[in-house]
């Protein structure tokens, strides 16, 4: 694989990729033992998405997970890794409203956990925090089109920018992220076709997640591509594994066999 020449990814990494026509391969984990399969797999990003809210809480969105919780996760990642370059979410309410907040939110996250980089969604609203913490040092991708921390106002989980005008502002705002410094952007949920314009329309790296093929790199969130989640199977997701049919087999035989006494057997015993 080309990518094994990194032997560390950066963002300096990540750019490179892009021009050299290079697929970036990025995957959420939030602990320390997926985290480290995953790095010793081959990805490039690790995300410690506040999809940990979803898989890992059981919420119903990602709005209730908070910023000490994404350290803890962070943390437990970045003790695993020694490859991937570890972005982490700023989780909702801890950006939004102030550009000093949202500084202090994504010190203690490079602080306390050892992360590499910092990720927040939209566009032109959320241009002065993350101006302030691209100037204070802080390496930060961006994140447009469906984006999840506004569900209550967008109604739903639908394709977003398939109208003329969100169309346009989706590829302002691109090169917008891009001219005051992001190092990338997570494209969710949008038409392929403006995926690929957007990918286009700026030198930086674009990541797709339900956004076709033409953009620069790929991201799932790992509970789904394995299998572990059946109750969400939205188009754009390819499960790489069962792991739900799997442990639930493994479970189940290991009840039955303490049930009937077969296990520990004697020579599982001292």
């Amino acid at each position: 694989m080309a990518t094994q020449k990194y032997s560390r990814i950066t963002t300096k990494s990540i750019q490179e990729m892009k021009s050299n026509g290079e697929k970036i391969a990025m995957i959420t984990s939030y602990d320390f033992t997926f985290a480290g399969l995953v790095d010793k797999a081959g990805v490039d990003i690790i995300l410690v998405g506040d999809s940990a809210s979803n898989v890992m809480a059981g919420h119903e969105t990602t709005l209730p997970i908070t910023l000490d919780q994404m350290i803890y996760h962070a943390s437990s990642v970045v003790r695993a890794v020694n490859r991937a370059l570890i972005v982490v979410d700023l989780p909702f309410g801890t950006y939004q409203s102030d550009s000093k907040e949202a500084l202090r939110s994504a010190i203690r996250i490079m602080k306390e956990s050892g992360a590499h980089a910092v990720k927040l969604e939209g566009g032109n609203q959320a241009r002065e925090s993350i101006e302030r913490i691209i100037q204070a040092g802080i390496p930060v991708m961006g994140h447009l089109g469906l984006t999840p921390q506004s569900i209550y106002k967008f109604g739903s989980y639908s394709v977003r920018a398939k109208q003329a005008q969100e169309a346009e502002q989706l590829i302002k705002d691109s090169q917008m992220l891009q001219s005051i410094g992001c190092f990338g952007v997570v494209l969710e949920k949008i038409p392929a076709k403006l995926a690929e314009q957007a990918s286009k329309s700026v030198n930086i790296p674009m990541i797709g997640i339900g956004a076709g093929t033409n953009v620069d790199g790929q991201v799932l969130v790992l509970h789904d591509m394995l299998g572990m989640n059946k109750e969400f199977s939205p188009r754009f997701l390819r499960r790489y594994a069962d792991l739900d049919n799997l442990i639930h087999a493994a479970v189940n035989r290991y009840t039955l066999d303490v049930k009937s006494k077969s296990f520990p057997n004697e020579k599982e015993q001292y």
